[in-house]
């Protein structure tokens, strides 16, 4: 029971009823090793938290095998966190002096940013219109922690990729291009699965 007092009247509500009515939502758990997981040859990803879990941004668990180089790209409308927790990327999130067509790794950017060796406990935060790619040089998987913003277009866009990568044969950038365009994804060097 609460008192309210205002200036001209004492008010005595109960608010144990109403709080009852207005409970909030209840959390998401999603144990190690659970998830929708989609696999290829080129990338495992596994579905932590979708658009019918949080209107804020959809986080993945990544598996990046060795190889694996997502090419440099921007997105005009999303924001990115990459969070590495296990195995080595090389990363970049800024916008090179020159935009070349093939090599993002020899990037540089105005203010002398180059690309970086990430290891576990390095993040990358990306915000919209920013250049930034990853690729795994070692001989290991890399495990990263990823959230996309805002939800769903990320999962729909892995749904699909893992489509065209585990197809087999070389990866098809016609469909991988058009894919991208769809997801407001500008694909600045190719995306390649075997690029050690």
């Amino acid at each position: 029971m609460t008192t309210i007092q205002t200036a001209s009247t004492t008010d005595t509500t109960d608010t144990t009823r109403a709080a009852d009515t207005t409970r909030a939502a209840d959390g998401l758990i999603v144990p190690a090793g659970h998830g929708k997981t989609l696999v290829t040859a080129a990338q495992q990803v596994t579905f932590k938290v979708t658009g019918a879990h949080s209107r804020t941004a959809s986080t993945f668990e990544v598996l990046v095998p060795p190889g694996f180089d997502v090419g440099a790209h921007t997105h005009a409308h999303s924001e990115e966190l990459f969070y590495v927790l296990e195995g080595e990327l090389d990363v970049l999130a800024f916008e090179p002096l020159v935009r070349t067509l093939d090599r993002w790794r020899d990037w540089e950017s105005a203010s002398g940013e180059r690309v970086v060796r990430a290891r576990p406990g390095t993040l990358l935060l990306v915000p919209p219109g920013c250049p930034h790619a990853f690729a795994n040089p070692t001989g290991e998987p890399a495990r990263v922690l990823f959230q996309a913003a805002p939800p769903p277009d990320h999962e729909r866009y892995f749904e699909e990729l893992m489509d065209i990568l585990g197809s087999g044969g070389e990866v098809d950038h016609e469909a991988i291009a058009a894919l991208r365009a769809r997801y407001d994804i500008e694909q600045l060097t190719p995306l390649r699965h075997d690029a050690r």
